[in-house]
């Protein structure tokens, strides 16, 4: 096979994955005129039409799904064992994808990476932090971040954090309003800020736990956001009721400016872990990023 159709087939495969022109053009660093040029060159050349193309979408044709069903998953094993061989050199190098909570990316992460970058000139980090489930796989991460109770069984996770804990505040200016709730059903009384998620564009109902009683409760209120930040922003300025991580809000709490409320029904979550599929090969770079996220409470 000549380079130029190894080329050419590598640019069909990240098209059909990323069913987008625009994003597979970013991801291969080329234009998008460029890349509709090769795929029509290579369409010209096999005498088939590999892609059905609309306004809004791109998806294979029949011969597309059976080329990428017999022939993407050789060009991963010829990736994989380039990767191999790239790892006989002395210095880890390669570029890690993470997707991650915009709060572990914040907290676990970049404080991780700031010292180990330095040393590892080679390794290049990619993080997305975005407060949705990812398929890792299907949008082509190498690495995503969790709370342990929620990786899936058939991925590989290494915890990163210790325990977390989740805490209900308001500000004093908001509770001089009203009494502070004692018990779950009192929320129904209360302005909530809520968190949409992005995975599934679902309110997120708050995980309460007392003892073996355990309830999610929806709540209402003016306000929904998409990342915690934003929510804790909120709950500072008097709009209502916020559910975060404690440790988010805890200078918050000692300045006098956030008050904890039902804190006995406030849950302690598994702490974050990296998760990542299961695979008989680690690059180099991986396992360096693994072992310096790595919680001191675990061993390897």
């Amino acid at each position: 096979m000549s380079m130029e159709s190894y080329n050419d087939l590598l640019a069909f495969i990240a098209v059909a994955r990323e069913r987008s022109f625009t994003r597979a053009a970013a991801r291969l660093g080329v234009s998008q005129s460029a890349l509709s040029h090769t795929i029509r060159a290579l369409e010209a050349r096999m005498g088939v039409r590999l892609l059905t193309r609309t306004t809004r979408s791109v998806s294979p044709t029949e011969a597309g799904e059976r080329l990428m069903h017999n022939v993407a998953p050789h060009f991963e094993e010829i990736a994989a064992e380039l990767t191999a061989v790239g790892e006989l050199r002395d210095e880890a190098a390669g570029t890690i994808r993470i997707t991650a909570s915009e709060y572990a990316a914040e907290t676990v992460l970049w404080p991780a990476f700031a010292k180990l970058l330095p040393k590892h000139p080679q390794i290049k980090v990619e993080i997305t932090a975005e407060h949705r489930y990812t398929d890792i796989v299907a949008q082509r991460y190498d690495m995503g971040v969790r709370l342990g109770d929620e990786v899936a069984r058939d991925m590989t996770a290494v915890r990163i954090s210790p325990d977390v804990r989740f805490a209900i505040v308001g500000s004093s200016k908001y509770l001089a309003k009203r009494p502070a709730p004692m018990k779950p059903q009192d929320l129904a009384d209360h302005e909530c800020i809520n968190l949409r998620l992005m995975s599934n564009g679902d309110l997120y109902a708050w995980e309460l736990k007392k003892g073996k009683q355990k309830v999610n409760v929806r709540v209402e209120g003016q306000l929904v956001f998409n990342r915690p930040r934003q929510i804790l922003q909120a709950a500072l300025e008097g709009f209502g009721l916020a559910y975060v991580p404690q440790e988010m809000a805890q200078a918050h709490i000692a300045k006098g400016q956030l008050m904890p409320v039902l804190q006995a029904w406030c849950p302690l979550f598994p702490g974050y872990h990296l998760y990542y599929a299961k695979r008989l090969h680690l690059s180099r770079a991986m396992s360096v990023v693994i072992d310096a996220l790595r919680h001191p409470a675990t061993t390897p």
